[in-house]
């Protein structure tokens, strides 16, 4: 997503906690946007720290003098049954999917109301509408997301800021890499999805580039999504 961003033109500033991997994706990013003058810089902090959130975005204010597009890609996971998962790892996963991100979407909201525009992006999963068992607390925290989406773009849309989110399904990322390499999951999602395979990271990016241009200028309070057919194909 911040490579595609990026490759059309906009200044991303990318967020992690892990100084190495967020250097390699800043540079990925950085190379994406050449052609178009887009840059990528890297912008560390911990979502769950609301002190280090509220500096990130002041830092980009300070730097670049607006903010139009907020994107919030957290998707910590616990698959544990009811039974099993103590109250306070639920806690611990809500602050860092669910909270973190509308503490975000309150700061960017400042900027962009005095902007009369801006473009907020939660990246939610198929797990909000869809549920399996042994998975109840990402299941509640992705489903809450894509509530809070609902109810921002209620909110700040007469300010002139759209609010949607992205679901995706299954896609061979770094966290997936066991599941990808397992040849049973492969047969299964042949079977599951429409397209019959696994997305690619880099399939996630029209979504967001969609979202967050003027193509998207009249779509808010949406969830798009990108699942190969799997919630489609029976």
């Amino acid at each position: 997503m911040a490579s595609a961003l990026a490759a059309h033109g906009a200044q991303v500033w990318l967020n992690g906690r892990d100084a190495d991997s967020l250097a390699s994706a800043v540079d990925q990013s950085h190379a994406a946007g050449q052609a178009t003058g887009g840059r990528a810089h890297a912008l560390p902090f911990d979502v769950t720290d609301e002190k280090g959130a509220s500096a990130a975005v002041a830092r980009v204010l300070a730097e670049c003098g607006r903010l139009d597009i907020l994107i919030n890609n957290v998707g910590q996971r616990r698959r544990q049954p009811l039974d099993e998962l103590p109250a306070q790892a639920l806690r611990a996963l809500l602050e860092s999917n669910l909270v973190s991100a509308w503490h975000l979407c309150r700061e960017a909201a400042v900027p962009m109301r005095a902007q009369r525009h801006g473009r907020i992006i939660n990246v939610t999963s198929i797990a909000g509408p869809i549920a399996r068992a042994g998975d109840a607390a990402y299941t509640t925290s992705k489903g809450a997301l894509a509530a809070l989406t609902r109810a921002l773009a209620a909110e700040l849309g007469p300010q002139g800021i759209n609010v949607n989110a992205i679901a995706p399904g299954f896609f061979a990322t770094e966290a997936n890499s066991a599941m990808v390499d397992d040849q049973s999951t492969q047969a299964w999602l042949h079977q599951r999805t429409s397209l019959g395979r696994w997305g690619q990271p880099d399939e996630i990016a029209g979504a967001a580039v969609f979202l967050a241009s003027p193509a998207s200028s009249y779509v808010t309070g949406q969830t798009l999504v990108v699942d190969g057919g799997y919630l489609s194909h029976f």
